[in-house]
């Protein structure tokens, strides 16, 4: 009984490669929509640093780390509400639609905290004047 057990539990794991490894079909489609939504994430904030330069190397690093943030909390909301938009939710998979949100959320992150910023400033720009 003991080997047949042994020989049961271990038909049940995943087979491994030589080195001890998964290889990629093994993965999980949870793992697939966190790898993707990572993925859209960091691109996103790549892309914001790109199209409007940061001053210093301290404002990049806040910008990038504000915007995976963004991309990997807001992601998953804003891919399905730009999915429903489109109207391409039967044309695209589920990790697909988590790197498109992510990537849109990371990339408008900083542009939306950048509008909040201006608006403080110009409220306390307004009640130091009066």
């Amino acid at each position: 009984m003991g080997e047949q057990g042994a020989g049961a539990a271990s038909s049940e794991r995943p087979a491994r490669a030589r080195n001890g490894t998964m290889s990629m079909n093994e993965f999980s489609e949870a793992a697939w929509i966190w790898a993707a939504k990572g993925l859209g994430a960091v691109a996103g904030s790549a892309i914001s640093l790109a199209y409007i330069l940061p001053r210093g190397r301290r404002e990049a690093a806040i910008r990038f780390a504000v915007g995976t943030a963004c991309g990997l909390v807001f992601g998953g909301a804003a891919g399905l509400k730009i999915v429903a938009e489109l109207g391409i939710a039967g044309a695209i998979g589920p990790a697909e639609t988590m790197l498109l949100g992510a990537a849109a959320a990371s990339l408008t992150a900083w542009w939306a905290l950048g509008l909040v910023m201006r608006a403080f400033r110009r409220g306390s720009q307004a009640e130091g004047g009066r």
